[in-house]
């Protein structure tokens, strides 16, 4: 234990105590890893919104770049038709009615995304307790209860992503592996802070970004330039 926190405290003293460019963190955050295991990278947007009100809620989705580097295992609960173009888009698991009951009766997870098509949310309209805790319960708002389930597959499995504003007001994402090439990441982490400025609810005052982090499972915070990612996000 004791090696393994003078490796955290070299990795944190190697990152000055100021905002760095994406561009600039990116790097700094692989030069300084040294767990075993190839980790997750998350950016963290602390937000200036009040999410107890309704109109303040930040929540949405995008499809990252580069993806999160590994395949998402999709469910698609649907009927007749629809259930033949799941399957032919490459969902892992297609079902109706029988699939809710498996998912009520056995408190079955085994996937990463749940796409539901309107007439069906009857139905997975039940599975709020089991889905819900887990961030799977399909939702209109993030494109996974939809009558084009071929074009909700592709996307979740070309790396969509969905983000919200937790209690706290803080989004938290992850854009990748630490092994990604680095410019993707960066690519990723900008298009993530894209999506999360085109949100800003209307009722948000004051500054809505109010600071922005770069981290891995085991490695430092980095602080990130928001007038720069900022800029970048609006030309893009």
């Amino acid at each position: 234990m004791k090696t393994s926190g003078k490796k955290v405290e070299k990795a944190r003293a190697a990152v000055e105590k100021r905002p760095y460019t994406l561009e600039e963190a990116v790097p700094l955050l692989q030069k300084v890893r040294f767990a075993k295991f190839d980790e997750t990278v998350d950016l963290t947007m602390r937000l200036g919104v009040d999410p107890k009100h309704a109109d303040q809620m930040v929540r949405g989705t995008v499809v990252l770049p580069h993806g999160l580097g590994k395949t998402k295992k999709v469910l698609v609960i649907a009927s007749g038709e629809k259930m033949r173009e799941a399957e032919a888009a490459g969902a892992d698991f297609v079902g109706g009615d029988d699939m809710v009951e498996k998912i009520q009766k056995e408190n079955w997870t085994d996937y990463d995304a749940v796409i539901a098509t309107p007439d069906m949310m009857k139905s997975a309209g039940r599975l709020g307790k089991v889905l819900g805790p887990r961030g799977l319960m399909p939702n209109p708002k993030t494109g996974t209860v939809t009558a084009d389930v071929a074009k909700a597959i592709r996307e979740t499995k070309a790396g969509k992503v969905e983000f919200r504003v937790d209690k706290a007001g803080i989004v938290h994402c992850p854009i990748g592996k630490i092994q990604f090439d680095g410019l993707k990441l960066a690519e990723n982490a900008h298009a993530l802070i894209g999506a999360v400025l085109k949100a800003k609810p209307a009722a948000a005052k004051g500054k809505y970004v109010k600071k922005i982090t770069l981290t891995s499972t085991m490695g430092p915070g980095i602080s990130i330039d928001l007038v720069e990612a900022e800029t970048h996000a609006a030309a893009a």
